[in-house]
């Protein structure tokens, strides 16, 4: 294995999508839950993000993907856009923000604050998840795992960076979900050709807390192809 990056030292566009769905800037005003667009002009607006994703992992210089992959690259996995899976929820912060030390997929840990929970219900059954952001501050995080997960979806889990609304709300968008780096560790098959170890991320995982029985039909699914690794990383033990 030739080195280890942090997908959270990468630059913000590098992993997250946003394209303007909810992120507030000083020159604009929130984002309100299903307000600003129709179903058609979200999915348009999804769709355009996917193939701009696509586009940055086949040719930018900071793609997670080997030369190598990047020849097998053949497109993420979606679920088609769901507005359903779009809430505008208050955050439930914590009295006291508590230090979590977060495992990671190589056998590293990280340590965040957990400064509250949201709530929310996904085809009439409750759910929670808590929210995380580093120490030294930053994006709020929101590692989750679901009932897809090693079915439908990346076995390790899938993360979110919810932006903040007005009213300490945070806009919680499973569209926008995605999958860790270490998602697109590259193949052993594509580094021996290449004859070198093969390039390997480490991602924080899931803490139980944030385990979901509910299924999240939204966002990104697990990748196929020969472009990636099918052996999932260390999952943490169920209490």
């Amino acid at each position: 294995m030739t080195k280890y990056p942090d997908f959270r030292d990468l630059p913000a566009g590098c992993t997250k999508p946003t394209l303007g769905l909810g992120k507030k800037t000083e020159e604009e005003e929130p984002v309100h839950e299903h307000e600003e667009f129709t179903a058609d002009d979200y999915a348009h607006i999804v769709t355009a993000q996917r193939v701009e994703k696509d586009r940055f992992f086949e040719y930018h210089p900071s793609s997670p993907l080997t030369p190598e992959q990047r020849e097998k690259f053949n497109g993420l996995a979606y679920y088609p856009p769901d507005l359903t899976l779009r809430f505008e929820l208050p955050l439930e912060r914590h009295a006291t923000p508590e230090p979590v030390t977060i495992q990671t997929s190589t056998g590293h840990e990280q340590v965040y604050r957990k400064i509250g929970q949201v709530r929310f219900e996904v085809d009439g059954q409750p759910a929670t998840l808590q929210v995380y952001e580093p120490e030294g501050g930053g994006d709020y995080f929101v590692p989750f795992r679901d009932a897809t997960s090693g079915k439908e979806t990346y076995g390790a889990g899938r993360y979110l960076e919810p932006p903040p609304l007005e009213r300490d709300r945070l806009l919680v968008d499973f569209n926008l979900a995605y999958n860790p780096y270490c998602t697109y560790n590259e193949p052993p098959s594509l580094a021996a050709r290449a004859g070198r170890e093969p390039m390997v991320w480490t991602c924080p995982l899931p803490p139980l807390e944030n385990w979901l029985k509910v299924p999240i039909r939204a966002g990104e699914k697990q990748p196929t192809g020969e472009w990636v690794e099918h052996e999932e990383p260390p999952d943490q033990a169920a209490e």
